[in-house]
């Protein structure tokens, strides 16, 4: 078995390499170690990241991915969760979460017998289940407070707009120029594929 860590952050302005030390320390505390990272600043509510389709792709039936907590793999609507599940399963890889202690059991010897393990997994998969719907609730609780808070500065008349980072766009339009695919383009520059898209098609080439 081979253990891929897996390191997300929503925005550019955070580290998604933050976690990863204490997550290097937790597999060697158990006798393994990760034999690849895959780190990525996009957005949890979306499937389209780059990395992590990476991930799924190199990884081999059997292997396992390491997450620091369940939001960070997933702030997807039922349905996508369900989809990026169903993509886990048909590799049989397992989830390793480090606020998930039921997860912990892939890096252990199987338990005594069949029947333990086998209630062992429905309930490790029945939490991942519960904490991938909070982590997608707290999603939809902070866009409506935004929202909320956007509205309000409108009406008041403070509200400016987020400023465009202009580096960042420069950064994209030359990497289209000069061939990459918009996956390729989203990966390099660490924005989204729906970011690439839009400043792909904005009037300033």
């Amino acid at each position: 078995m081979y253990i891929f860590g897996y390191l997300r952050a929503s925005t550019q302005e955070q580290d998604a390499h933050r976690a990863q030390k204490r997550m290097k320390e937790f597999v060697e505390s158990k006798g393994q170690r990760v034999a690849g990272w895959y780190v990525e600043n996009v957005s949890g509510a979306s499937l389209q990241r780059p990395e992590l389709l990476r991930l799924l792709e190199d990884a081999n039936q059997g292997d396992a991915i390491l997450i620091e907590q369940v939001d960070r793999l997933s702030r997807l609507s039922e349905e996508n969760w369900q989809l990026l599940k169903a993509l886990i399963s048909e590799k049989r890889l397992s989830i390793i979460s480090l606020d998930l202690p039921t997860s912990h059991m892939a890096l252990s010897e199987h338990t005594a017998d069949d029947f333990t393990d086998a209630m062992l997994k429905a309930v490790n998969s029945m939490l991942l289940d519960m904490l991938a719907a909070i982590a997608r609730k707290d999603y939809q609780d902070r866009r409506r407070r935004q929202a909320e808070g956007i509205l309000k500065a409108k009406e008041s008349g403070k509200y400016k707009g987020r400023p465009a980072n202009d580096d960042k766009h420069q950064l994209v339009r030359t990497l289209r120029k000069s061939g990459h695919s918009i996956a390729d383009t989203a990966r390099l520059a660490g924005v989204s594929v729906s970011t690439v898209t839009r400043i792909s098609k904005s009037k300033i080439i």
